[in-house]
Parts: structure tokens; C-alpha cells; sequence
């Protein structure tokens, strides 16, 4: 069963056509998928390898950016559409709302404070109430954080194995200016709201915007 869904994820990142990176360290090894088959799945997906590669009209464009988003955040299209209309509700550039949103998701925060391997191992550990939020369990991923905000571990589960590993593993890592992280207190908090240049998320929020404008 675990093989399965293992190789779901790893097609994700082979029909996109780049690393999303999300299996954690899994993705740094030589047991990638992406490494070792970086062409799109299924029958014709070789073929494209060495062949004449097929034309991607602008629909085509705009939807793989939509998807990979989709995709690299683990939001489904309904709340992926709810994040879009908030996005076009607030003042400034409307792709640049849409990341500030996706970034500010419980489970993300908690990847990018370094305290899980994945977006998927932080949405687990959220989803089994391992954080709390200004000393508040939420076990909600999509819960969005404010400015100010201070994300910790429950006091319970500090020393939870998949925790505790990835913070080591991380130990050096750089984690994101808007954050403050304190890895050995096991909690970071929110020092402000994301600005796009401080987003490393590989998608072109230009596109996904031009995708749900036709």
C-alpha cells in the first residue's frame, strides 16, 4: 500500500516536469523517481524523451502552473478557487495574494519553520494536533497564520521522532526572513506576511491567474 502511494506523489512530480519535492529527503536521494524517469508518465511519456516533443498551446501553459501549485501546496481545485477569490478580494497584485495565502497555511509555516520533511509530513503532524498556535492546539493545515502569531510543539510530542529528525536534519538550514524559528525552544513565529521575493516556490503565479481569467 505504501508503495502505491509513494509512486502517486512521484508521478506528480514527472507530469510536471520538475522536483516538487514532496517526499522530503526521499527527493535528495538517488531513489527519486524524477531522477531516474524525468518524463511525463504513462505510454507516451518516453516517447518524448527522444522524440519531437508536442506543442503546449497557452491553455495547456496555464493549466500545468495552476496544477503544479496545486500540487506543491497539497490544496485541492475547490479551496485552490476559495484562495483565488480572497486573492482578487485583497488590495495589491492578485498572484502575489494568492502565494502570500498559500504560504500562510498552518502545515507550510510548519514545513518552512524546518519542523517536518514534506508539506505532506506537516499536514500529518497538524492534522494529529502535534502543534499548537499562541499556545492553542489547531489541527486544522489550512488554518492561516497572522503576523505576530507563535507556532510551537506541543509539549507532548517535542520529542516525536519525525520531529525530532527533521530539525536535525535541518540544523544550518536557512529558514525564511518573514520567520523567527527556535528549533532547540521547538517553536518559530510569524514576523510578517511573505513578499514575493521572499517566495522560493518555483510556479508562475502570472499564469494560474491568466488560467481562471478565460
Amino acid at each position: 500500500m505504501a508503495n502505491t502511494a509513494e509512486t502517486a506523489v512521484c508521478r506528480m512530480c514527472r507530469r510536471e516536469g520538475a522536483k516538487l519535492f514532496l517526499k522530503g529527503q526521499r527527493c535528495y536521494t538517488p531513489k527519486c523517481a524524477f531522477d531516474r524517469r524525468s518524463y511525463a508518465p504513462g505510454q507516451h511519456g518516453p516517447a518524448a524523451v527522444g522524440g519531437r516533443p508536442a506543442k503546449v498551446k497557452a491553455y495547456g501553459t496555464q493549466l500545468r502552473a495552476k496544477q503544479k501549485a496545486r500540487r506543491v501546496y497539497g490544496v485541492r481545485e475547490k479551496q485552490f478557487r476559495l484562495y483565488l477569490h480572497e486573492a482578487m478580494r485583497r488590495q495589491g497584485v492578485t498572484g502575489e495574494n494568492l502565494l502570500q495565502l498559500l504560504e500562510l497555511r498552518l502545515d507550510n509555516v510548519v514545513y518552512r519553520m524546518g519542523f517536518a520533511a514534506s508539506r505532506g509530513q506537516s499536514r500529518e503532524l497538524v492534522v494529529h494536533g502535534h502543534f499548537l498556535v499562541n499556545g492553542r492546539k489547531v489541527n486544522t493545515p489550512s488554518y492561516l497564520v497572522k503576523v505576530g502569531d507563535v507556532i510551537s510543539v506541543k509539549e507532548s510530542s517535542r520529542g516525536l521522532s519525525p520531529i525530532v529528525q527533521t530539525i536535525e536534519s535541518n540544523a544550518g538550514s536557512r529558514v525564511p526572513v518573514w520567520l523567527e524559528s527556535n528549533p532547540e525552544g521547538r517553536q518559530a513565529r510569524v514576523l510578517s506576511a511573505p513578499s514575493r521575493d521572499q517566495i522560493d516556490t518555483d510556479v508562475d503565479e502570472t499564469l494560474i491567474i491568466e488560467f481562471y481569467s478565460r
